[in-house]
Formats: C-alpha cells, structure tokens, sequence
C-alpha cells in the first residue's frame, strides 16, 4: 500500500508540474513601430490614455518628459526612440502610456512608456516561450527576456530591468549633462 500511496504522489508531484508549466503567466501585448512586444502584467500599474509630458532640459532623445500621476513625477520614455525604430513623436488615438512598477536597488519605481496601441493580455504558457535569438534581433539582446509563441506568430517578451534600467537612464541622463555644457563651450566652426 505504500509503494502505491507514493507513486500516487509521485504522480501528483509530476501533474502539478505539468500544470504550472502550461499556466505560465499574463501578458500585455502592445506594438511599437509596426512590431509587437509583451510585458507581464505583474510589472503593470496602470495604462492611461496618452497626454503631452513635460520636457525636462538635456535629457536622452527617449526620454520624452515627465508626467504628474496623482502628485507624483513619472518619467516618460519613448519605446520607438529607445529601441532605435524612429524619432518618435506620431501620436495617433490609440497610443497609450503605460505605468510600470519597477524594482530597482530594493525600491520600487513608476516609469512610463509610450506605445503606439496596446493590443490584448494574453496568457503564454511557459513551454510556449523560447529564449531570445543569439542573432538577427533588432533589439539589444538584454533587452528580450524571451519570444512567446502566439498562433504562428512570435511576440517579443521584453525584460523589463533591462530596457527600463534606471542605473542606465541616469548614467545616460548625466552623460548628455556632462555634453551639453561641452557643446556649448565649444567654439563655433565657421
């Protein structure tokens, strides 16, 4: 009776396997320039409808501004720039702002970035998301946490630490500082 108990167990152990598996997570899915991409949705805290930030002087091309979120300043970084797609700007009726919540050094941070639609959230199973390709990706490759299968069709899943490091932003953000004050010493060529 014992040897049955355990392999009843056993098999147990192995169907909740199976089961966590193919539940994998939620994702939302968006496009930015024509492609889509997918966030899961633990990292989401809200999406509003586009609205102009606020320009902040000498800050990175992706970075479009700030915005005011119930009293509290969310920088606004711009998916197509940031990804090297275009020089962003086109706002149409579906681009969206979406609010992530960000951990970073042990704190958690709310970063914005603009999409051009959010499309659905879709549950992908994890047996259904390959690593990211070696090569041919458009896109850094730190950047693609992996590539979820949908139908016949591939969405990026991007790594959210990665494409929104806050360490990177403001390193890039104090290097544009540290240029700025150069380019407007330098005299002028004529």
């Amino acid at each position: 009776m014992g040897a049955l108990t355990h392999f009843n167990s056993q098999q147990a152990v192995q169907a909740g396997q199976r089961e966590s598996v193919a539940q994998g997570q939620q994702y939302l899915t968006f496009s930015v320039a024509s492609e889509l991409f997918a966030i899961p949705i633990s990292s989401i805290k809200e999406i509003i409808e586009y609205r102009l930030p606020t320009d902040v002087p000498m800050m990175p091309p992706y970075i479009r501004g700030v915005i005011n979120l119930r009293g509290r300043v969310v920088p606004v970084i711009d998916l197509a720039v940031r990804f090297g797609r275009n020089q962003g700007g086109e706002v149409s009726k579906r681009t969206c702002i979406v609010i992530l919540e960000v951990l970073q050094d042990g704190q958690q941070q709310d970063i914005s970035v603009v999409v051009d639609a959010v499309s659905a959230v879709l549950e992908i199973a994890d047996a259904d998301i390959e690593p990211p390709p070696k090569f041919g990706a458009k896109l850094r490759a730190d950047f693609i946490s992996g590539m979820g299968k949908i139908g016949e069709k591939f969405v990026i899943i991007l790594s959210v630490e990665h494409v929104l490091s806050i360490k990177e932003l403001s390193m890039l953000g104090d290097m544009g500082e540290a240029a700025a004050p150069a380019a407007l010493a330098a005299p002028e060529q004529g």
